[in-house]
């Protein structure tokens, strides 16, 4: 197994995730106030940003773009994912071999896990087979680890963000990815949580450029290594200058305001 810090995903320690599963995930109202982002070759160029270690995508955009980007995108294999047009309890469909995702060239595996869905132990075997997979090929595996599920009521509370951390660690993953539980001190406990796996903070909605770097400062300061994120880079009108801001908040440990100032 290759170190993560070895890995092409990982930059100095650190990694900025751009997702781009939205499409299956949310649907095309994510790209209404930017359809011209429905064509992914829009957000693959965006991807060639330095700040950028890897682009996350389902099976069928993986396919059809990331050859045209392969020699200046690092490919995340998004590996399962389900439409929003499903109604029953959380759970995720695997769509993909991480044997297929290898042979189109993809640098690392991701895999959202529910836990506390009524689904949750399916979901962890099906983990368990992609973990071991990836292993056989060297490739690190991201856990989008979001505890969702009818008896959960608020999967951002700051015990429930720790547990996703530690489920990911405990389950095998490299790298979690989490919501940020509302503070700094919330978020320190679950990079605590878990041990020497790193953990990088979910994007989430898009909100202004000052709210935005300002919470990814507070979570690279609480321990947190990076980002991974989709609409609050690819949904604004200059996507660059929000990587150029997050490049120097996430690499170089600048504040929010620095960073403004720098890419103004």
């Amino acid at each position: 197994m290759i170190p993560i810090d070895d890995s092409p995903i990982v930059r100095d320690g650190k990694s900025l995730i751009l997702a781009m599963d939205h499409g299956l995930e949310h649907g095309p109202v994510d790209f209404e106030d930017v359809p011209e982002k429905l064509d992914p070759s829009t957000v693959f160029e965006t991807a060639t940003h330095d700040a950028v270690t890897a682009m996350a995508v389902q099976k069928g955009v993986a396919e059809g773009y990331y050859p045209s980007y392969e020699d200046d995108v690092n490919l995340l294999a998004k590996v399962n994912g389900t439409s929003n047009l499903w109604m029953g309890e959380y759970d995720s469909a695997v769509n993909w071999s991480v044997d297929y995702a290898a042979e189109i060239g993809a640098d690392a595996v991701g895999f959202t896990l529910y836990g506390g869905s009524n689904h949750e132990v399916e979901m962890a075997e099906e983990f368990r087979d992609v973990q071991e997979a990836a292993r056989d090929h060297d490739l690190p595996v991201v856990m989008w680890s979001y505890p969702r599920g009818q008896g959960l009521k608020n999967d951002t509370k700051p015990g429930v963000i720790s547990y996703a951390s530690r489920i990911a660690l405990e389950l095998g993953a490299d790298i979690a990815k989490v919501k940020y539980p509302g503070s700094p001190e919330a978020m320190e406990h679950a990079c605590k949580a878990a041990g020497d796996m790193k953990v990088v903070m979910s994007g989430g909605s898009k909100t202004s450029d000052y709210d935005f770097l300002s919470t990814v400062e507070a979570a690279v300061n609480a321990g947190c290594s990076g980002l991974a994120v989709g609409r609050n880079v690819w949904q604004r009108e200059n996507p660059t200058r929000i990587l150029d801001a997050l490049e120097k908040v996430i690499y170089e440990e600048e504040t929010a305001d620095a960073a403004l100032e720098a890419t103004e």
